[in-house]
């Protein structure tokens, strides 16, 4: 199971559940009861007092959310927002709306936003986030298009655009996106997310990023590209430059558990078993929760003929990974 390199999460695509406090026993609570009693009681007071005070109400609506206290904090969202529209409380309401599973209201409520403030890519980002949450997919793409034309040259939109159609396996669209993204701006993520799709499908254009990306003496995404690197030479077949780029992950992070493995995976297809599982061994001594060290353990002891260590260690991945698919057929073809 190879690692590639997910690109950062400013998708929240099925980020929010819906949170609702259950409570034991007794009659429900009225609202006016809970937002007279503590925590709530002396800026209840207040805003009684100072009903115009719109950071009160906010105030108010941060604590009842902080208490899962959605549906009344949901009442002084709307309040602030009515008091002083301002794009601050225009995301922490839409955030509270989808909590409470208003997504109609929220995205109401973005598209008057980005009427009024169409510069800011926070309105833009999360709207597309909310149509891809209840299934409106080519609504979230169009949003991004939308705010491409809008602002075509800033790279935000395309790395956004991309990371969404990476999640929706539209690969070869996402590449076209991120591609925009690394000429508008060339710098380490974009070029790291791009690379990992033309990895990903085999482009050689992947060396062409990685080497671009060592020329910069970025540190502290070098062991990144370095396995970017190796996994396409590996999944090419181009296996001494894949164990060269292996063994510099390893020789510049000894913890770097997925070197292990391809490093391993590349002496596992050139039959040579020792060695393969000295490296899997190291693996599962550096992370010895990776299930894919303990699965190629067996599969180096299953090639060995040695079947009973095999079913240990398919066992064992299997431990850690229930859904470990490979290690479970390893498991049924030992016992047969």
């Amino acid at each position: 199971m190879k690692k590639w390199f997910s690109l950062q999460p400013l998708l929240l695509v099925g980020l929010f559940c819906w949170l609702y406090s259950c409570r034991s026993g007794g009659e429900k609570e009225s609202p006016e009861k809970i937002l007279s009693s503590p925590p709530y009681a002396g800026l209840t007071d207040s805003i009684k007092r100072f009903p115009q005070n719109q950071d009160l109400y906010l105030e108010r609506a941060i604590l009842l959310s902080q208490n899962n206290r959605h549906e009344l904090a949901a009442g002084d969202y709307k309040q602030a927002w009515e008091l002083k529209p301002e794009e601050h409380i225009a995301l922490q309401y839409v955030s509270n709306l989808m909590l409470v599973n208003h997504p109609k209201e929220a995205i109401d409520l973005l598209k008057e936003c980005i009427v009024k403030w169409p510069a800011n890519p926070d309105l833009h980002r999360r709207l597309s986030e909310i149509y891809a949450q209840i299934g409106e997919t080519q609504k979230a793409i169009g949003q991004y298009d939308e705010w491409a034309q809008q602002d075509s040259t800033n790279f935000e939109v395309w790395y956004e655009k991309g990371a969404l159609l990476t999640q929706l396996k539209d690969t070869p669209a996402a590449i076209t996106a991120l591609e925009h993204a690394y000429r508008i701006a060339p710098i380490n993520y974009n070029g790291l997310a791009l690379a990992s799709l033309y990895g990903a499908t085999l482009n050689p254009k992947v060396i062409t990023i990685c080497d671009e990306l060592l020329r910069k003496d970025t540190s502290d995404i070098t062991d990144d590209v370095l396995y970017l690197k190796g996994s396409y030479y590996s999944d090419t077949k181009q296996y001494d430059k894949a164990l060269q780029m292996f063994n510099q992950c390893i020789s510049r992070d000894w913890k770097f558990t997925d070197a292990y493995i391809e490093k391993g995976i590349v002496l596992h297809d050139l039959k040579k078993y020792d060695s393969a599982l000295s490296v899997f061994t190291m693996a599962a001594t550096v992370t010895n929760t990776s299930a894919d060290a303990w699965y190629w353990m067996g599969r180096c002891y299953e090639a060995m003929g040695k079947k009973d260590k095999a079913l240990e260690n398919y066992e064992r991945a299997v431990a850690l990974d229930k859904n470990f698919e490979e290690a479970h057929e390893g498991i049924r073809r030992l016992k047969k």
